[in-house]
C-alpha cells in the first residue's frame, strides 16, 4: 500500500510491429463489463451517499467516507472481485485468450486498487478515532480476501493454461502474465498438495515467528539508571525528559532515541560502552533462537519453491539477482573505501586519546567522536540554519527544482474535498503540451492519530483500459484501432491516471503556524518527492506495474537522485530565506560547508551499513551459520580491526532481517550508489538540466515495471552503471 505502488498508448504484440495483434471483445465483453461495471458500481454506490467533492475526473478516489462506508465498500469489493476471478475461472480451456483470460484481471487490479485505497487509507490519516478504527477493520477483510484469491486453483489453472500456450503479446503483457503466475506459485500451487500444504504451514509459521520477534523488542522494558555526572555532555532538556529514582539518578531506557542521544552526545566513555553493550544484547535469549528457527524455515520455504536458499528467493525479481552478486557488491565497496576509512577512523583515534587517554577505541566511540570532529572541522549551527528553511519556501523551490528537471508543471486545486484543513491537492502536467499526468495530495504536519512516519502512498496507479465496446481492437504502439469491415478507425481508450499522497511529519508552533524545517527534514522532503515524481511519472499501461510498483531495488534510486540537489549552492539558495527576511538565502560559504559535511567520515559510515547488509546477507545465503561466530569474524573485517561490543549480537535485535528486509538489507546503499553514478554522470553542474532530466523520465521513470531495471539505468546511461561516482564523491570532499 505504501511506498508501492502509469501508461504510453498500448505496445505492439510481438517483436515485430508490421504483425498487429487482433484481440476480440466478442465473449470478452462479458468479462470486461463485468469488471467495469463493478468499479464503477462499487464506487456510485457510496459516492451517491456521501455527495463529496473529489479531484477532477477521478470519481474512484474518495478521501472522507465515514465509518460504514468504509465497511459497505470494503464488503462490495470483495463480492465484486469473487464474481470477477469465477468468470475467469469459468472460461473453457479450449477457449482461453488473452482478453478472456489476462484482461479482466488486469483491469479489476487496476480499478480496485483506488478503491482499497479509500478503504485502508483512513486508518493513517483520519482524525476520527471510528473511522481509523473501521479502516484497520477493512485492512484485514480486503487482505484476507486478496490472499484468499492468489490461492484459488481453478483460477490458476486457467492462468497456467493459457501462458503455456505461448501466445504472442506484447513485453509488458507479457510481464503482467508473469506476475500473475508469481502471484499463485509463491503460494505453492504449481506443487503437488502435500508439498502446498508445507508451503502453507511454513508461511504461517514464518509470520509467527516474525511476529514474535519483534513482539519480545517492543515489549522489552529493560532500563539503565546513571548519575548526572555519568551523563555528562547530554543537554538538561534531555535529562529533564527522564525519570529520576528516590536517589535522583536517571532513568534510562533502551528505546533507540535514547541510546542514540547518549552513543552522540556523553562524554563518558563507560557510560556509551554500557548503553552499547545493554542495547546490543537485548533480548538475546528470547529472540536468537527464534531467528535460527526462522532462517531454517525460510530456507525450507525457499527450497520448496526451487531455489537453493532464501536469499535466492528473495533476489530472483530484484535487480541484484543473486546473493553472489549483493556479496560481491558490498565486498566491493567495502574494498574501496578501506584506505579513506583508516584515514578517518585515525582522526577519531587521535582525538580520543587527546581527551580520555590510552582508554581503547570501541564501536561505541564512534558516533561520539564522529560528532566532536565534525563540530570541530564546521562551522554549522543547525539550529540557526532551520531558521532559514520556511516551508512554504521549501516546497515552492522543490516544485520549481522538478518543473525544471522534469518537464513538469505543478498546480494547486483548490475547492476538492481534503481529510484535514491543512492538506493540500496539486495537478501535474506535462509543460509542453499541457496534458493533465497526475493529481497528489500533501499532508504535511503532525496532528493526534496520523501515522508518524514520512511516505509516499499511492491512490491510484496509472493504467489504460479498452473501452470494452468494441468487436475487435489491434493494439499498435502509438494507437488503439477498432477494425471493421470498411476499414480501421482510430478509437479511445481510458485512462486511469496517477494519484499519490505524500505524508510528511512537520510540526507547528502553539498558534497553529507552521515551524522552519531542519536539513534533515528539508532531504527527507526532496527524497519523498522524488518517489512521488517517480509515481506521477511511471506510464505504464498495468497497474501491477505503475506508481511504485517497481522492482524494489530501483524503488529508491529515483529519491535518492533528487536528494544530491540538496546539497548544490543553486538549490540551496533556491529553497532558503530568513525567516524573518525571506529574501536573505544562505550565504555561499554555508552552502559549500553542508556539501563537505555531507560526506563527513561517509567511509566509516557505509562501513556499518555494510557490516549489516553482509550479516544480514550470509545468514539468509549460509546453511546452519552460528551467528555469534559470524559477526565476530565480520566485524574486525569489515570495521577494521574493531571487535563487536562485548557480548553483543545483532541476531537477537535486528528486525530489518526478520520482517520487511530480510535478505535485502542491501538495497537502501544499491539504490544510493547506483543514484551517485547518475546524478554525477549526467548532472553533475547541480543545476536542473531539462534535456537530461526529461531523458531521465522518458527512459526510466515511464517505463515503470514493464521493463527490467538494469536495462533501463544501461539504455539510459549508455553503459552498465557503476559504483565509481559513489566511491569518489568519498574521496573527493571527505577527510
Amino acid at each position: 500500500m505504501s511506498e508501492n505502488d502509469e501508461g504510453n498508448d498500448k505496445k505492439t504484440q510481438g517483436s515485430n510491429p508490421k504483425k498487429l495483434k487482433l484481440v476480440t471483445f466478442t465473449g470478452a465483453a462479458g468479462l470486461f463489463g463485468l469488471a467495469v461495471s463493478f468499479a464503477i458500481f462499487a464506487f456510485n454506490s457510496h459516492k451517491q451517499k456521501s455527495k463529496k467533492k473529489g479531484l477532477p475526473g477521478c470519481d474512484s478516489v474518495c478521501v472522507n467516507l465515514s465509518a460504514k462506508e468504509i465497511l459497505d465498500l470494503a464488503d462490495q469489493i470483495i463480492s465484486k472481485s469473487t464474481r470477477v476471478h469465477d468468470a475467469v475461472a469459468s472460461v473453457p480451456l479450449n477457449k482461453l485468450s488473452y482478453e478472456n483470460v489476462v484482461l479482466p484481471l488486469a483491469e479489476l487490479e487496476a480499478r480496485l486498487l483506488p478503491l482499497i485505497q479509500c478503504c485502508v487509507v483512513p486508518k493513517m490519516l483520519s482524525p476520527q478515532d471510528n473511522v481509523r478504527k473501521a479502516s484497520a477493520e477493512a485492512e484485514l477483510k480486503i487482505d484476507a480476501h486478496l490472499l484468499s484469491c492468489r490461492k484459488r486453483e481453478d483460477v490458476y489453472r486457467v492462468i497456467r493454461i493459457y501462458a503455456a500456450k505461448g501466445e504472442s503479446i506484447a513485453p509488458e503483457a507479457k510481464c503482467y502474465l508473469q506476475c500473475l503466475v508469481r502471484d499463485f506459485e509463491d503460494n505453492g500451487l504449481n506443487l503437488t498438495t502435500t508439498k502446498r500444504e508445507e508451503v502453507e504451514r511454513l508461511k504461517d509459521e514464518i509470520d509467527e515467528l516474525s511476529l514474535r520477534y519483534v513482539q519480545n523488542l517492543n515489549e522489552d522494558s529493560s532500563c539503565l539508571f546513571f548519575t548526572e555526572a555519568e551523563l555528562a555532555g547530554l543537554p538538561v532538556e534531555f535529562l529533564q525528559s527522564l525519570d529520576k529514582t528516590q536517589s535522583k539518578e536517571f532513568k534510562l531506557t533502551l528505546e533507540s532515541s535514547h541510546v542514540a542521544a547518549i552513543l552522540e552526545l556523553c562524554k563518558i566513555a563507560k557510560t556509551r560502552k554500557t548503553v552499547a553493550m545493554a542495547y546490543g544484547k537485548r533480548c538475546g535469549d528470547a529472540n536468537i533462537p527464534v531467528l535460527q528457527k526462522l532462517v531454517q524455515s525460510r530456507h525450507r520455504l525457499a527450497r520448496l519453491l526451487g531455489y537453493a536458499h532464501f536469499a535466492d528467493y528473495a533476489l530472483d525479481h530484484r535487480m541484484s539477482k543473486t546473493s553472489t552478486t549483493v556479496i560481491r557488491f558490498l565486498e566491493d565497496i567495502s574494498s574501496s573505501l578501506t584506505d579513506l576509512a583508516i584515514r578517518e577512523f585515525s582522526i577519531l583515534k587521535d582525538l580520543k586519546r587527546k581527551e580520555e587517554g590510552e582508554l581503547p577505541f570501541g564501536v561505541e566511540d564512534l558516533l561520539y567522536y564522529i560528532k566532536r570532529v565534525e563540530e570541530l572541522q564546521f562551522d554549522l549551527d543547525f539550529g540557526d540554519i532551520r531558521q532559514y528553511f520556511p516551508v512554504s519556501l521549501v516546497l515552492s523551490g522543490i516544485f520549481k527544482i522538478c518543473q525544471d528537471l522534469f518537464g513538469i508543471k505543478i498546480e494547486e486545486v483548490t475547492e476538492t474535498d481534503v481529510w484535514y484543513y491543512d492538506v493540500q491537492a496539486f495537478a501535474v502536467f506535462d509543460s509542453g503540451s499541457g496534458k493533465l499526468l497526475g493529481y497528489f495530495y500533501l499532508d504535511m504536519f503532525t496532528r493526534e492519530g496520523k501515522f508518524n512516519h514520512s511516505c509516499v502512498v499511492s491512490l491510484q496507479n496509472n493504467a489504460l483500459f479498452s473501452n470494452g465496446a468494441c468487436q475487435v481492437t489491434i493494439l499498435h504502439p502509438c494507437r488503439t484501432f477498432i477494425w471493421t469491415c470498411s476499414g480501421i478507425y482510430l478509437v479511445s481508450v481510458c485512462l486511469q491516471i496517477p494519484i499519490a499522497l505524500l505524508i510528511a511529519q512537520f510540526s507547528k508552533d502553539g498558534g497553529g503556524e507552521a515551524l522552519p524545517l531542519g536539513f534533515s527534514e528539508v532531504v527527507n522532503l526532496f527524497h519523498e518527492f522524488g518517489h512521488l515524481v517517480q509515481h506521477i511519472c511511471n506510464r505504464a499501461s498495468f497497474a501491477r506495474l505503475s506508481g511504485l510498483r517497481v522492482d524494489p531495488d530501483f524503488r529508491e534510486i529515483p529519491s535518492q537522485l533528487l536528494e544530491n540537489w540538496c546539497y548544490e549552492s543553486f538549490t540551496l539558495k533556491l529553497i532558503s530565506g530568513y525567516r524573518q527576511d525571506i529574501t536573505k538565502p544562505l550565504v555561499d560559504e554555508v552552502c559549500k560547508t553542508l556539501k563537505r559535511w555531507r560526506y563527513s567520515f561517509s567511509a566509516l559510515k557505509s562501513l556499518q551499513e555494510i557490516l549489516y547488509c553482509l550479516f544480514d546477507q550470509r545468514i539468509y545465503s549460509d546453511d546452519d551459520v552460528d551467528f555469534g561466530q559470524l559477526i565476530r569474524s565480520l566485524h574486525p573485517k569489515v570495521m577494521l580491526g574493531l571487535p563487536v561490543v562485548e557480548g553483543t549480537n545483532p541476531a537477537s535485535c535486528f528486525p530489518r532481517a526478520v520482517i520487511g528486509s530480510e535478505a535485502t538489507c542491501y538495497s537502501r546503499l544499491w539504490s544510493e550508489v547506483f543514484a551517485a553514478d547518475i546524478f554525477a554522470s549526467q548532472f553533475g553542474d547541480g543545476h536542473p538540466n531539462l534535456y537530461m532530466g526529461l531523458q531521465f523520465r522518458d527512459k526510466v521513470l515511464a517505463q515503470g515495471g514493464g521493463k527490467e531495471a538494469m536495462e533501463l539505468l544501461t539504455s539510459f546511461l549508455g553503459r552498465e552503471p557503476s559504483t565509481q561516482a559513489y566511491i569518489e564523491s568519498r574521496t573527493k570532499y571527505g577527510l
